[in-house]
């Protein structure tokens, strides 16, 4: 790491690029007033310098940029971006990391192929099978980190038990004053539920929480998981994934709804008055842009992606977790709790 934390960003990833992910640099650098990173955007040079100019940003001390000769689109898939996504502003943010002393890289493009790209740049950890990605979901006393999230549909229990290694260093990173609590996710809290694997896991888990890198938890049913008791929620990647599209779903049906029936009335409009700023809390509790920026754990290197549909705020918030990750040193803490 260089005395500065330096993000290495895709500034052409996502629906409207580039100008929410300058939007985004721009408002970290009004809500950041320290001098201690600096920003590195890849893309078109034009594009980039022109939104910039439009948020008072251009020639700012902390920005680089650096010229790509194309953009990796939704519609590519891995086999073509191993063929034709080199020297594209996804593969340069990564490669960044090799060969321009970045510390961590961010995109909100083609999931599928930033995985492959960052595979392919970065490298595994020697020691860590599968990759997993990771995010911040939030409970009642704060949030979770839960992983895996997609990237691999099947699992063993050494993956498993990795995935609560690497998870409970990403939250010891960006919490660095509370514990990791750690539980692996299942239909049932007794021991004797769930799967093989899922019983070889929290056998194993039982023994590596001995070595205090986390407090392991046991079990935890879905419908405990904001509660708070564990904040470190393992899994793998095909429960992972419905599980986050479930709560994405079930999050937008509440807040739809609640917005729909106070519209639905004078009566109900007049209360409006009167919990206004108790309803502003609820929706910015519930707000994704807050939580935005998933985490691929297990290569050499961090990779953050954002969502792809995400606004220059929610862009915001997946640079501040690019920034918490790199000053909590994130991969000093992964491979310290494999070796334990």
């Amino acid at each position: 790491m260089t005395n500065k934390i330096v993000i290495s960003i895709d500034a052409m990833g996502g629906e409207n690029a580039p100008a929410k992910c300058i939007e985004g640099v721009a408002l970290f650098i009004k809500k950041n007033k320290s001098d201690d990173f600096i920003i590195q955007l890849h893309g078109e040079e034009e594009n980039i310098i022109s939104e910039l100019k439009k948020n008072n940003i251009y020639k700012h001390d902390q920005i680089e940029i650096f010229k790509a000769s194309s953009v990796v689109s939704d519609e590519d898939t891995p086999l073509t971006a191993i063929k034709n996504s080199k020297d594209s502003s996804m593969w340069n943010a990564i490669e960044a990391q090799t060969k321009k002393n970045a510390d961590i890289s961010l995109s909100a493009g083609n999931t599928g192929v930033m995985l492959v790209i960052s595979r392919m740049i970065l490298k595994m950890i020697d020691s860590v099978k599968k990759p997993a990605l990771a995010a911040l979901w939030p409970n009642e006393k704060g949030f979770n980190v839960v992983l895996d999230l997609g990237a691999n549909v099947e699992c063993d229990e050494n993956n498993l038990v990795e995935f609560a290694e690497m998870g409970a260093a990403l939250f010891k990173s960006i919490f660095p004053n509370e514990e990791p609590k750690a539980a692996l996710l299942n239909i049932g809290s007794e021991e004797m539920k769930g799967t093989e694997t899922l019983k070889k896991a929290f056998q194993k888990l039982d023994i590596v929480s001995q070595k205090n890198i986390f407090k392991f938890n046991g079990y935890i049913e879905p419908n405990k998981i904001t509660y708070g008791e564990s904040n470190v929620i393992v899994t793998d990647g095909f429960t992972g994934n419905i599980s986050l599209k479930t709560a994405e779903g079930t999050a937008k049906f509440i807040t739809d709804n609640l917005k729909k029936y106070l519209l639905s009335s004078w009566l109900s409009k007049f209360s409006l008055i009167f919990s206004y700023f108790s309803l502003k809390k609820f929706k910015e509790r519930l707000d994704p842009r807050r939580f935005n920026g998933a985490i691929f754990l297990g290569l050499n290197g961090p990779v953050v992606k954002s969502h792809g549909a995400t606004d220059s705020l929610g862009f915001y918030y997946s640079i501040d977790l690019c920034y918490k990750i790199v000053r909590g040193d994130l991969m000093k803490k992964i491979k310290a709790n494999l070796n334990e």
